[in-house]
């Protein structure tokens, strides 16, 4: 991350070295009198040395006094310029920890770190900002490929759902080194394989090679007889990328291109393979990197247009900063593109590490990479005993798919800001950005949302810290380090063009009075508890210990930002904010800052109002801060005391009496609500004056402060909590509840919200299907399983009953994911309750991943 530089203030004022030499021409003219009268005038000499001390003194002096309103009285100003939600938290920087500097920094250096791409790969260059203070601008390489779809070719490029790939994903990614990513197309099968390696000579980052094999089920028909790819190399800074020749020729020469930057030396790319080839290239002078595909087909149409030819047209704009090279050729055929970095040194050993990053060499070390992460694999997580061979394909897809789905984002999040602001912001937008700022995260689709989520990434980590510990450590202390100076973090990380170019306008902007579930804390629960069970190694137990020493801080500014800007009324209760009380359009307003998004609340939103899962956050940061506080033996004042906070939330008397329906056994939130309201289509006049039918919201009854009966997902968070002792009668009617056909229980899993919910499975807005309103999520499936696994091992008239619900859920949500992916190729982000169908996004591989951990029953502590 990269602070705006500010011009020193001594700049501004005359150079000393003036006032050095008026007093050495002053020096020398007495010095003049001086020899020309023998003896001089002693008296006037003192004098004039007196006035020039007073001058010189007079003019420091004026110097501090400058230099002290430059600091003192126009800050204040600049401070009133800078509100305090786009201040960095005034703390050392986590991934300024030795930890992530050295060898960590290099190893993840190059990656696959695009994920909005089919195949896209960069460097995470926050270490080159810090150093240079620029924006970490970066070479940039990828895939493209002419696909065919009904008869016609399309350029795929971007993952997108209208594409309609059979399947895309890594198959094996270990987050470092090595991925394999399988992507059919309509017939045509691509196999894309990623492989990093550092050798003697390569530069900052090692080299990296990328191997295409290209396969077609459809070579009989003559659309499907040759492939026509597109790999390229782009500069985001724009420097100028050199061309090897004027028409690349790989049978004579395997260089493509050639250039260097400040970051890795001099670098080369190459194109090697045994097949025949015919390779084409353009070169582009354009900052635009986002809308490539867009250009590159802008080329290829002008050419089918003069020449009825489908290739690039072998020429380029001056000083290009992109270079697209078009590889056809006659399916099947086989292509390896090494990068080298380094060259030029005297031990650049160009030819050997060529050698080894392509043909036979290649294909040996990517077999050992593969065996490497089955072993790993099966080490981690112990399945073979477990599942059945379908079952282990779909894990290692999930894990491989989060690993390989991890990027790189650096950019300003925009922050939206009050109607009412002052004069300063009055000539602006109505938001403010945020500092400049990178985000190395994992992300939930690369499809749909591929940029980082704060609520999401909790999840994600869960899988990850068991995985890799310093890739999770690297990317939590990355989302910390995003936090202001009230502790506020942005829930939703929209960085650079590339990401910015696949969100909606609408949800651009980061609202400040809005939070997120603190999901990172379940992470940091693991971690401690790990920590205090002796679970890590000693060089990963001290680096986890580092972490939270560092990172103490920012946890107790974010919990306190949660415990103060979300706090109820009432002590002990929260509410989340961000619900529009004005709406007339939608059923039951949205808590989007929630995460469940249209599950029901309170018809009719208020200060009022508890709710329910964010009293349960509360209590597991409360928690975990309390774990923390006592690993690192911190002494800290009863305004912070986390295990007091803790004991208040986890009381099982107050919890009841605030959320309890002892009718239903059930837990439920609180606020001004009614059931009597539904959407009915009106006539209203549009903007022209026109009258138009909407459906628009209609309240029949005055709502009343009450609980609000909807049972579901929120319902059970003090179940996932573990706050219900195992003995009381609550804890049953919970489990009746989870197996109840009629209410929670499929054979696909758990809904979203019973059956039985006066909003089941309704839409909130004309245009707005039902989310989190009866749909099978598998984030919230795993908690429940973690809760049912916890009561299932401890003492209690309900063990059984919870050990027996216990493996049928676990059975059913493994069964239907795997029976899904195998079917379309795909993890989903929700499941369809009635036949379980896969539904919203794809490929979901975020916290649907959580599959894995499921299959191998491994739950948080």
């Amino acid at each position: 991350m990269r602070g705006n530089g500010r011009r020193s203030a001594r700049s501004r004022i005359k150079s000393s070295t003036d006032v050095d030499e008026l007093d050495r021409r002053r020096h020398s003219k007495s010095d003049r009198n001086f020899r020309k009268n023998g003896i001089g005038d002693q008296s006037f000499i003192r004098i004039l040395n007196f006035n020039t001390k007073a001058l010189l003194g007079l003019v420091v002096f004026s110097f501090f006094i400058i230099l002290f309103l430059i600091l003192h009285l126009m800050k204040p100003v600049e401070d009133a310029q800078k509100p305090r939600v786009v201040t960095p938290f005034p703390a050392p920087k986590i991934m300024d920890l030795p930890q992530f500097q050295g060898e960590h920094k290099e190893s993840l250096y190059w990656g696959t770190y695009r994920p909005q791409v089919y195949l896209g790969i960069r460097a995470s260059l926050g270490q080159l900002a810090t150093v240079t203070g620029r924006t970490p601008q970066s070479l940039v390489a990828g895939l493209m490929w002419i696909g065919v779809k009904d008869g016609r070719y399309f350029m795929r490029h971007v993952c997108q759902d209208s594409d309609e790939l059979s399947t895309y994903g890594w198959t094996h990614h270990n987050g470092r080194d090595y991925g394999h990513q399988v992507l059919i197309d309509h017939g045509m099968t691509l196999a894309t394989n990623f492989l990093k390696s550092k050798e003697d000579g390569s530069g900052y980052g090692g080299d990296w090679t990328v191997r295409i094999d290209v396969k077609s089920e459809k070579w009989s028909e003559e659309m499907f007889r040759s492939a026509h790819l597109f790999f390229y190399l782009a500069d985001e800074e724009g420097n100028a990328l050199s061309l090897s020749g004027d028409v690349p020729d790989i049978r004579e020469n395997s260089l493509l291109a050639y250039g260097s930057r400040m970051d890795v030396g001099g670098w080369q790319l190459h194109l090697k393979s045994v097949d025949d080839l015919e390779v084409h290239y353009s070169g582009f002078k354009t900052p635009h990197i986002h809308n490539l595909s867009d250009i590159v087909q802008e080329s290829l149409g002008e050419q089918v247009r003069k020449f009825g030819r489908l290739q690039l047209p072998d020429t380029s704009d001056s000083s290009p900063n992109i270079l697209v090279f078009q590889i056809s050729a006659r399916i099947p055929f086989k292509i390896d593109i090494p990068f080298l970095s380094g060259i030029g040194l005297k031990s650049s050993r160009v030819e050997e590490r060529l050698k080894s990053l392509t043909g036979t060499s290649l294909t040996r070390e990517l077999i050992e990479k593969q065996k490497g992460f089955d072993n790993k694999f099966e080490t981690c997580f112990n399945l073979t005993s477990k599942v059945d061979s379908e079952s282990l394909v779909v894990g290692k897809a999930a894990l491989g798919n989060m690993l390989g789905g991890i990027g790189y984002f650096y950019g300003q999040s925009k922050i939206s800001l009050p109607k009412n602001n002052d004069s300063y912001f009055k000539s602006h937008d109505n938001f403010i950005s945020y500092w400049p700022a990178e985000l190395y995260t994992a992300v939930p689709s690369r499809s749909f949302f591929p940029r980082g989520f704060l609520w999401d990434e909790g999840f994600h980590q869960l899988l990850i810290w068991r995985w890799d510990i310093h890739i999770c450590l690297d990317i939590i202390g990355h989302w910390l380090d995003l936090m202001n100076i009230d502790g506020w973090i942005p829930r939703e990380q929209i960085l650079g063009a590339e990401a910015l170019s696949k969100v909606p306008k609408e949800f651009v902007l980061q609202h400040p009075t809005n939070g997120n579930p603190p999901t990172l804390f379940l992470v940091l629960h693991d971690l401690v508890s790990g920590l205090k069970r002796n679970k890590f190694s000693v060089v990963e137990s001290n680096d986890i210990s580092s972490f939270l020493e560092r990172g103490f801080v920012r946890l107790e500014a974010w919990f306190r930002w949660f415990n103060t800007t979300q706090s109820g009324n009432e002590m002990g209760s929260y509410f989340w904010h961000g619900r529009d009380n004005i709406t007339t359009r939608e059923l039951n307003p949205k808590t989007l800052s929630s995460g469940l998004d249209d599950y029901p609340r309170a018809s009719h939103p208020s200060g009022e109002e508890r709710h329910l899962d964010l009293r349960c956050w509360m209590l597991l940061a409360a928690e975990c801060m309390h774990s923390i506080t006592e690993l690192l033996q911190k002494e800290i004042g009863p305004e912070k005391e986390y295990g007091l906070n803790a004991k208040l939330l986890s009381d099982f008397d107050i919890l009841n009496q605030m959320h309890l329906d002892n009718a239903y056994g059930a837990y439920f939130d609180f606020g001004n609500h009614t059931e009597k309201v539904r959407l009915s289509r009106k006539e209203v006049r549009a903007g022209n004056n026109y009258p138009t039918q909407e459906l628009v919201r209609e309240t029949l009854e005055k709502p009343e402060l009450r609980l609000v009966p909807h049972i579901g997902y929120v319902s059970l968070f003090p179940f996932m909590e573990k706050i219900i002792p195992p003995e009381s009668w609550i804890l049953e009617k919970q489990l009746d509840l989870i197996s109840n056909r009629s209410t929670l229980w499929t054979d696909y899993g758990l809904r979203s919200l019973s059956k039985t919910s006066s909003i089941y499975m309704k839409r909130n807005t004309e245009h707005d299907p039902p989310y989190w309103r009866g749909p099978i999520w598998i984030n919230m499936n795993y908690r429940i399983l973690s809760a049912l696994h916890h009561y299932s091992q401890v003492d209690g008239p309900y063990r059984d009953k919870a050990g027996i619900i216990y493996n049928d859920l676990r059975r059913n949500l493994i069964r239907n994911v795997v029976r899904n992916y195998h079917q379309s190729g795909y993890l989903w982000e929700q499941y369809e309750q009635k036949k379980g169908k896969g539904k919203g996004a794809r490929p979901f591989t975020g916290w649907t991943s959580l599959v894995l951990l499921i299959m191998a029953e491994t739950y948080g502590e």
